[in-house]
């Protein structure tokens, strides 16, 4: 019993430690459709107020336009977050965690939470 126990566990971790890979901004549209760490820059930040989905975008690797990354938050998830992500990541070095999308030939991660986007120090 003890044997398969540990087999599972061995299995699980070793699993679990292929699902995410860190990749550099440069390579970020190299990877769509894998769940991904990456770590950079946000250049600049919009939150659309006014739109009816509001939503954020957070510009990471450059400014807008020639952000190799968008970091998208949907209107309803911004209740999960503890600050205006807009003010609480601009400027920043992150590193975010997520499934990178393409969108209109670009990059793109949806986070839901503050706990896909990590502040560096």
């Amino acid at each position: 019993m003890k044997k398969i126990i540990f087999t599972s566990t061995a299995l699980f971790c070793a699993l679990f430690s292929f699902c995410q890979t860190t990749v550099s901004i440069d390579s970020i549209g190299n990877h769509i459709g894998e769940k991904v760490k990456v770590c950079d820059k946000v250049y600049n930040t919009k939150f659309l107020s006014n739109s009816a989905s509001q939503i954020t975008f957070l510009n990471v690797g450059a400014p807008y336009p020639n952000s190799p990354l968008t970091v998208v938050i949907m209107g309803k998830d911004r209740k999960n977050f503890k600050q205006a992500p807009e003010v609480m990541y601009s400027g920043k070095a992150v590193c975010v965690e997520g499934v990178v999308k393409e969108y209109k030939g670009k990059s793109e991660i949806l986070v839901d939470n503050e706990d896909e986007i990590t502040i560096q120090q």
